[in-house]
């Protein structure tokens, strides 16, 4: 009876992240000063896991950093990340990912995420708000060495480092993108 109770309860936590995560993703505006700290924090972690992840950040046309997805699941499970979007080292807006994934799940989990844009037409193609990522994008856990061996794979290359939280998991889904770029006013 306990079993089933919790297991309700992961349910429920499940289903109320997915509703939150939908209505809380068309509500993304110009990042806000916890955003820019979190999202510098992140990038500080990236770098020092590994120390090769530097000329990533110097090479690729952009990058995105997610300093906070977080994921729940029962059987069905859930994401939900704001970030922000670099060109060439400059912020050019920031951007949600959304995640579903269905199979073998059980749990709950917050990680950071970073990827980096091989070429300014996936950049652009990130832009467009047209992005998504399917299963056959393998992220690499960010740990010393792991840069030294990473690959593009359609254009990007993704590495996480979890934060917290326990997931057991043997499903499949994928994440989609939407990008709101900056919009500055004139100094003048």
């Amino acid at each position: 009876m306990k079993l089933l109770t919790v297991v309700v309860a992961i349910l429920v936590g499940t289903l109320s992240l997915a509703v939150s995560v939908t209505a809380h993703a068309a509500d993304t505006n110009a990042p806000t000063a916890k955003l820019d700290k979190e999202s510098s924090e992140a990038i500080n972690l990236f770098r020092k896991a590994d120390s090769k992840m530097a000329k990533f950040f110097e090479e690729a046309a952009g990058y995105a950093i997610f300093p906070g997805i977080t994921k729940g699941a029962a059987g069905i499970g859930a994401a939900y990340g704001e970030g922000e979007v670099f060109a060439k080292g400059k912020l050019i807006g920031t951007a949600t990912v959304t995640q579903v994934t269905l199979g073998l799940q059980l749990g709950g989990q917050e990680y950071a995420e970073l990827i980096f844009f091989e070429n300014e037409d996936t950049l652009n193609q990130f832009a467009s708000g047209k992005f998504a990522m399917s299963a056959q994008v393998s992220a690499v856990l960010a740990a010393e060495g792991s840069a030294g061996n990473a690959k593009y794979q359609m254009g990007v290359m993704v590495f996480t480092i979890p934060k917290g939280g326990v997931m057991f998991e043997a499903s499949i889904g994928g994440q989609k993108f939407s990008f709101t770029p900056l919009r500055r006013m004139p100094l003048y």
